[in-house]
């Protein structure tokens, strides 16, 4: 497990952010109200706690700061020394040591003018001391301010740093720039580091993780080293310098033999023995990658014999203290990235190597002999001295026999690969597809199937189930006409009378002459325009034909008769008697007794209105004294929604959004919880 998270360091604020944060949250969390006329107790009171509170933000704030950041000289020496390469061990103690000596100060300061506000006499002077305090806290703050800046850019880059455990089982990748370190990360991890064909593609360390035998290993791809003075390597190639020297790991040299990267074997040999004092202690493998592109055994007596060089050195790597040569094997692999030949062997002989160098170390602690006392291995202890064989019946014998001789006799299967090889290569032969038909005559899979015969597609006729389908097509049938009762009616038989032929013939009539005339005015509509009634000639809508066609029906024409011609005519100021006094167009022959009725102008009769208190059934009220408190009620609950201009209800929308703190008034000397 990582035991240094440095990804959560909380955020650094600038000096002007810190003080708008903290006088911010003074204003807000301490009482604003204060008058001349209280006692003097309390306006020394109210200002002490002004500074006092000043100081408790600016206190935790700094000390956040200083507590987050981690220690050099107590974390591991991994860390320490790659921290110091990239921000200089001194300019982040220097940074860190400003921020604890402001702490101190805004202490001191909030405490001198605390012992002098229990002595102010005025309102006057302890509001002068309090902005003198306040003050003095925000100049020592600003005064720090590159100190904090660039503390921000420590903690961002080192929020970008990958998290690495030193203590776990790590592979370390080194060698030349452009070797291929980045590529074989790549092939064994997650890990998706750029691969680019030029030097120093990888500027920092990059982490990836494999499991072998159950175990999860972090792989680190360094940046390339050069091989120049220590005092010379910038601060890329001691990134790589530091993880060799400080992490206990299975170091990967690799050598590009075919020496594209740009480099000799004579140059990445000279670095080898330059750094070759980081090995000790640790596995070690050399590695030969771009096999590709140049064999190991096709390489120069003079590079072989730097090789061999280099190799001789890796066998003096040791195991702990003991001093005992590696297996030579696994001290020179070959591999290449771009075929992955040999990627997963020099994986695998590292994890392997590493694995080994791990439990030796802790067989020779100290702390092996409190594991043994707890274990006990039984190991069984011969009766007599007759062997006893495992005894395998004679039936599973025969059938292993019979099993490998059938496999030796049986040849390998062609794949459609091995028969295109052996007939001419790709575009030359052509596989078949129909080679594995499934048919009842294996002669026919070549046959050419026709597709169209007379001008037909064939497969539209062919459905090899076709009878069978038939013949439950006519059982289906058979079962249906025995399961219809024998005195069902049949409408073939019924036969119409010649007067209902004459009806049916003249409804039919009817009723194309209708369609017809609806269609001649559906496509005439738009372009026929409204004639006024006196200049309809065809007189086709009028009320003597409207009489006609209701008594036709059997219904009386009258009413509907006065009433069409009532409306068909203006309102005027008299009405003659034939209106009557607006109870009905039934009324209408009742003649008037009264002259004057007769002249007097009759008003038109309209919809009374109901009064508000009535019941209607339906509504659910007792009485209409109930309904009338119900009107009430919804009345005084509708005011507040309609003096804040509410749709109703559920309108609960906020048009601006307001601070609480600014909005909600001042707070006495006593109240401190926010409302």
């Amino acid at each position: 497990m990582v035991k240094y998270n440095l990804k959560k360091i909380t955020v650094v604020p600038n000096g002007k952010d810190m003080v708008d944060i903290v006088l911010s949250r003074t204003q807000r969390q301490t009482p604003t109200v204060v008058h001349k006329g209280y006692a003097i107790s309390r306006l020394r009171q109210f200002y002490m706690r002004k500074v006092k509170y000043t100081q408790q933000n600016f206190h935790e704030k700094l000390s956040a700061i200083v507590e987050e950041f981690p220690r050099l000289d107590e974390i591991h020496p991994f860390y320490g020394d790659l921290l110091h390469v990239l921000y200089n061990k001194d300019h982040y103690k220097l940074a860190l040591g400003q921020v604890n000596t402001a702490r101190n100060l805004i202490s001191k300061i909030a405490k001198d003018y605390v012992k002098l506000l229990k002595y102010g006499d005025s309102l006057y002077r302890c509001k002068c001391l309090k902005v003198a305090a306040l003050g003095r806290m925000c100049t020592v703050i600003k005064r720090i301010s590159p100190s904090l800046a660039y503390l921000e850019q420590v903690r961002q880059h080192m929020a970008r740093l990958p998290s690495i455990d030193p203590n776990t089982r790590t592979i370390l990748i080194c060698g030349y720039p452009n070797v291929g370190k980045s590529s074989f990360i790549n092939k064994i991890t997650r890990a998706d580091v750029d691969v680019q064909p030029y030097a120093f593609t990888t500027k920092s360390l990059f982490v990836g993780h494999t499991d072998y035998k159950y175990l999860r290993y972090q792989v680190i791809d360094t940046p390339g080293i050069l091989d120049r003075p220590f005092e010379d390597r910038n601060i890329i190639e001691m990134c790589s310098i530091t993880a060799l020297a400080h992490l206990r790991a299975a170091v990967l040299f690799f050598l590009d033999i075919s020496g594209s990267c740009g480099y000799s074997i004579a140059q990445q040999a000279a670095l080898f023995h330059s750094i070759k004092s980081l090995f000790m202690n640790k596995p070690l493998i050399l590695v030969c990658n771009k096999t590709d592109l140049q064999p190991l055994d096709g390489i120069s007596e003079e590079d072989r014999k730097l090789v061999m060089e280099m190799k001789a050195e890796a066998m003096k790597t040791v195991i702990g203290q003991g001093g005992e040569a590696t297996n030579e094997e696994s001290v020179l692999l070959s591999m290449s990235t771009l075929t992955e030949e040999g990627v997963i062997a020099v994986k695998n002989a590292a994890c392997e190597r590493l694995l080994d160098q791990r439990v030796d170390l802790k067989m020779k602690s100290k702390k092996i002999n409190d594991c043994l006392n707890r274990l006990h291995v039984a190991v069984p202890k011969p009766r007599d001295q007759k062997e006893r064989p495992p005894c395998i019946p004679q039936a599973v014998l025969e059938a292993k026999a019979r099993e490998a001789a059938e496999k030796a006799q049986k040849e390998k299967r062609k794949t459609e690969k091995d028969l295109e090889d052996e007939n001419g290569g790709a575009g030359v032969y052509s596989a078949s597809l129909k080679k594995h038909y499934i048919l009842a005559n294996d002669e026919w899979k070549e046959d050419i199937m026709p597709e169209i015969l007379d001008g037909h597609n064939v497969f539209d006729f062919v459905d090899p189930d076709i009878l069978q389908r038939l013949a439950e097509l006519e059982r289906e049938e058979g079962l249906r006409l025995a399961e219809e009762p024998e005195d069902d009616l049949e409408m073939d038989d019924f036969k119409l009378t010649p007067e209902e032929e004459e009806a049916l013939a003249e409804i039919k009539r009817k009723k194309r002459l209708l369609i017809q005339q609806h269609r001649i005015k559906k496509s005439t509509a738009e372009s026929r325009s409204i004639v006024p009634r006196k200049f309809d000639k065809d007189r086709k809508f009028t009320t003597e034909r409207m009489g006609r066609e209701l008594s036709s029906l059997g219904l009386d024409p009258s009413a509907a008769i006065n009433r069409a011609r009532s409306q068909s005519r203006g309102r005027k100021r008299e009405r003659s008697p034939e209106r009557g006094d607006g109870d009905g167009a039934m009324d209408m022959d009742v003649e008037q007794p009264n002259k004057k009725l007769r002249t007097r102008s009759v008003s038109r009769s309209r919809s009374k209105s109901r009064p508000r208190g009535e019941v209607v059934p339906g509504e659910g009220f007792k009485d209409s004294s109930q309904k009338m408190k119900a009107i009430k009620l919804h009345k005084n609950a509708a005011k507040k929604r309609n003096k804040d201009a509410r749709k109703g209800e559920a309108d609960r929308v906020i048009v601006n959004l307001k601070p609480k703190h600014l909005f909600s008034g001042k707070r006495s000397i006593g109240k401190t919880d926010r409302r």
